[in-house]
């Protein structure tokens, strides 16, 4: 376990932090930034229900809170729960949304793969937060 790498992968919005952080914490926003959680979502109580290219997940988020903290554990189909680091905090030019990404037992090159994947999603979160500006 020692030897897990970790990503770091970051957006800067042209927005503020509570309105990066009100929309990407708002579920029925998921499907218009967050491919990886886009298809299927219902919601049971804090938890999201969600169809995954590895069938259906669900996904649990940190409580609301004025940090800019959207932690979220995603259960596998498998009952294997990742938790994924994700903040949004203050930048110069806007807010910056950081998003840790764990190789955990994943090849390099599936590793590489979750990395563009977050980056794609941190980008679209990026384009939609901007043109809502």
């Amino acid at each position: 376990m020692g030897d897990m790498r970790s990503r770091h992968i970051s957006v800067v919005v042209a927005a503020t932090k509570d309105e990066v952080y009100t929309f990407a914490a708002d579920a029925d926003n998921l499907p218009r930034w967050a491919a990886g959680l886009a298809s299927g979502i219902r919601q049971e109580g804090d938890l999201l229900i969600t169809q995954s290219p590895m069938g259906e997940v669900t996904v649990r988020f940190a409580l609301p809170n004025p940090f800019g903290i959207l932690d979220h554990d995603v259960t596998l189909p498998d009952g294997t729960v990742v938790a994924n680091p994700l903040r949004v905090i203050e930048h110069p030019d806007g807010a910056e949304v950081v998003f840790t990404v764990r190789q955990r037992d994943l090849s390099d090159d599936d590793f590489e793969a979750d990395c563009a994947a977050v980056e794609g999603d941190l980008e679209a979160l990026r384009q939609v937060v901007t043109e809502r500006s």
